[in-house]
């Protein structure tokens, strides 16, 4: 017998943010709950909005599944005295277990024999049981910020209502805070507040439509969708795909009704990222454009209310956003009237952080690093990537960016054009912010790239270097993804760079601010990266264990470390690769740390060791060349041809052989096996 579970957790407005992750926490804590609890369940169905959070989980089992519990107690040896009686210790374990010593078994282990008893605890109600479970489960619901309310101890994201509580449309009593858990429910805030009572999930749906709440989340974004498609298309416009925007509006609403304003077309000169920046950022506003992509002084916005007369929204809407484009063109006017490059000495003044100086040194730092970074890879761009890295942060102490920070880069791009800069140049002051979250848009060009690649650098080491490091999943100054970031620069870009000796300059450039030893910096960063890709490649489908071998092995340039993980993956994926990685395997076990001298032929005792070490010159320098050229995959190919030598080797000899000369030198004949693949993969570490 099974029956329904539904728990709804009313509250005041919680930030759309939150949402999401709380509902997939409410559902991982309820099927915790119940697995701990062995309450058997079926499909779990979450809700929220901004006002709840629901949970619907079918078929829970009436009661616990029934245990078998077996409880060892005191040796055999302690249970009992000489005559046999027994001890206290053996009347307290059959007192404890409500049984009599007679009733008490022995069983053998590894430690001797030991009293035992076998005992089946029946499953109690799961009614008698969801009292506990349900207020633990509301109180563990983890959010990045919880606060009290009145003078309670309990927390949440913000102060409960309402609290439903139904098994088998029964109410589960229990108390939250200064709440009791009932049946009752309510409606939209402003249109249908009234209480209404539920019975279960599909009437708690119907109920809540009825009464202006679509509390499926998915449901609420494809209505938002379809109304924002229709509104464009009926204003003569195309809506700026925005998914971002799309999935906070859902979780900004209860019932989505979808308006279009509008604004004086003389903002239309504004930069088209200022203008969809500053309706998108503090308005929630969608944009539209033309057929030709032209920005039109048009804005949908998503209302939570079904007003009677809906242009007195749509004029509301109206008036708020117009003191904000009057202020962006009062700064674009004014900000054109200093120069970006005499706005530098302004950032002797600004604090980048406490330890590490001004924004002023840092830009000095990584234009530096820039610079040295075009040298080697791009010669002929090293004037227009150290005038990009000089003007990357001046439009900080515009007015603008002051008023919008989110434009911080976008409005350097748009003065530098202004000023007359190389487009190469406005377009790397852009560009040197990217990426700005995973999977986006990566700089186009040698100058964003360099630029963009020493900022990152410089942050990174800047922070270990003053002991600022990423723990758990606090990473105030977003280290993790400026590392993803360097990555996905060079290998999108295929730089044949060096990170260790990238790091070695940054780390230089930093002197007088480390608080902590170079060496310790350097290494530390070097593992964050490393862990980085590593955490990459295993995101893209390629063999953990393949992943950890290679770049085990050796991480100094990214695109080669790929490049080798791609060639192993491949090789791991032939049929006979099992025996190959056994050999090998092997091979790495018994050398240990390896032996280095040269192999002498005069020693060998069987023909076996002649093949191998004749098969290992052959294949020797046949392998240099291919890993000189970084052609991986035909290296590996070819060390495989080994595979069959390496086998007979050991079913013919034995290595540890007690003659001490011949001993070392069949380990100087494997060392020299090893070799071969040093530098591609630690062979020590694939799974055979």
């Amino acid at each position: 017998m099974s029956a329904e579970l539904f728990l709804e957790i009313g509250t005041e407005e919680i930030p759309a943010g939150f949402l999401p992750v709380a509902m997939r926490d409410l559902e991982r804590l309820m099927r915790k709950e119940l697995d701990s609890a062995r309450i058997g369940f079926g499909e779990m169905r979450t809700f929220a909005t901004p006002r709840r959070l629901a949970i619907s989980v079918a078929g829970v089992a009436a009661e616990q599944q029934r245990q078998e519990l077996t409880m060892s107690g005191p040796s055999v040896k302690v249970a009992f005295d000489a005559e046999g009686n027994p001890t206290k210790a053996a009347m307290g374990f059959a007192r404890a277990n409500g049984v009599e010593v007679s009733e008490l078994s022995q069983m053998e282990t590894d430690k001797g024999t030991y009293l035992f008893i076998s005992k089946v605890e029946e499953g109690r109600p799961t009614a008698d049981l969801l009292p506990e479970i349900l207020p633990r489960l509301i109180n563990s619901i983890p959010f990045k910020k919880s606060m009290r309310w009145k003078d309670l101890d309990t927390r949440f994201a913000r102060p409960i209502h309402w609290l439903v509580a139904l098994f088998d449309a029964e109410v589960v009593p229990f108390c939250y805070g200064n709440l009791k858990s009932g049946n009752l429910s309510r409606g939209h805030r402003f249109m249908a507040p009234e209480e209404f009572a539920v019975q279960g999930v599909e009437g708690y749906l119907k109920e809540t439509a009825a009464r202006f709440v679509t509390v499926d989340p998915e449901e609420r974004k494809q209505s938002i969708a379809r109304q924002l498609e229709e509104l464009a298309e009926k204003e003569g416009g195309k809506l700026i795909a925005d998914e971002g925007l799309l999935d906070e509006v859902t979780y900004l609403v209860e019932d989505a009704t979808a308006l279009c304003g509008s604004f004086e077309e003389k903002y239309l000169e504004l930069p088209r990222e200022l203008l969809i920046t500053s309706m998108r950022e503090h308005q929630r506003y969608f944009s539209l454009v033309d057929d030709q992509g032209n920005l039109l002084s048009r804005f949908i916005t998503v209302s939570n209310n079904r007003a009677k007369d809906p242009q007195v929204v749509i004029n509301g809407n109206e008036r708020v956003i117009r003191p904000r484009l009057s202020d962006a063109m009062f700064f674009w006017s004014q900000d054109q009237k200093v120069k970006l490059e005499s706005r530098l000495e302004a950032l002797k003044k600004v604090v980048y952080q406490a330890k590490l100086g001004t924004s002023y040194e840092k830009v000095m730092r990584f234009r530096q690093l820039a610079v040295e970074l075009a040298e080697q890879l791009d010669p002929a761009v090293k004037e227009l990537t150290d005038r990009a890295a000089l003007l990357a942060k001046c439009d900080l102490e515009t007015g603008m960016v002051y008023e919008f920070p989110e434009l911080q880069g976008v409005m350097g791009r748009e003065y530098a054009r202004l000023e007359g800069e190389d487009l190469r140049v406005a377009k790397a002051i852009y560009e040197h912010y990217l990426p700005v979250q995973a999977g986006g848009e990566l700089p186009s060009d040698n100058v964003g790239a360099f630029v963009s690649l020493a900022d990152k650098m410089d942050t990174i080491c800047g922070c270990f270097g003053v002991g600022l490091i990423p723990t758990g999943t606090a990473d105030p100054y977003a280290l993790r993804r400026s590392a993803i970031g360097i990555l996905n620069i060079i290998l999108e870009r295929n730089y044949r760079v060096s990170l260790p000796t990238l790091l070695e300059r940054s780390v230089s450039l930093l002197e007088g601010k480390l608080t902590r030893s170079a060496g310790e910096v350097k290494a530390e960063v070097l593992e964050f990266i490393r862990l980085r890709q590593v955490n990459m490649l295993t995101g893209q489908g390629h063999p953990q264990d393949v992943v950890d071998a290679v770049l085990s092995a050796s991480f100094d340039e990214p695109v080669d470390a790929q490049e080798r993980v791609q060639a192993l993956a491949e090789l791991k994926g032939r049929e006979d690769f099992e025996p190959l990685a056994v050999a090998f395997k092997r091979v790495v076990n018994i050398i240990k740390e390896g032996v280095e001298q040269p192999v002498d032929a005069a020693l060998f005792e069987e023909g076996c060791e002649g093949e191998l070490h004749l098969a290992l010159q052959k294949v020797q320098a046949e392998v240099d060349k291919l890993v000189a050229a970084g052609d991986y995959a035909a290296a590996l190919k070819t060390i495989a041809a080994l595979r069959v030598p390496v086998d007979n080797f050991f079913e013919g000899v034995m290595v540890m052989a007690k003659d001490e000369a011949v001993r070392t030198n069949r380990l100087a004949l494997l060392s020299g096996v090893a070799r071969l693949f040093t530098g591609i993969a630690d062979f020590g570490r694939i799974a055979a």
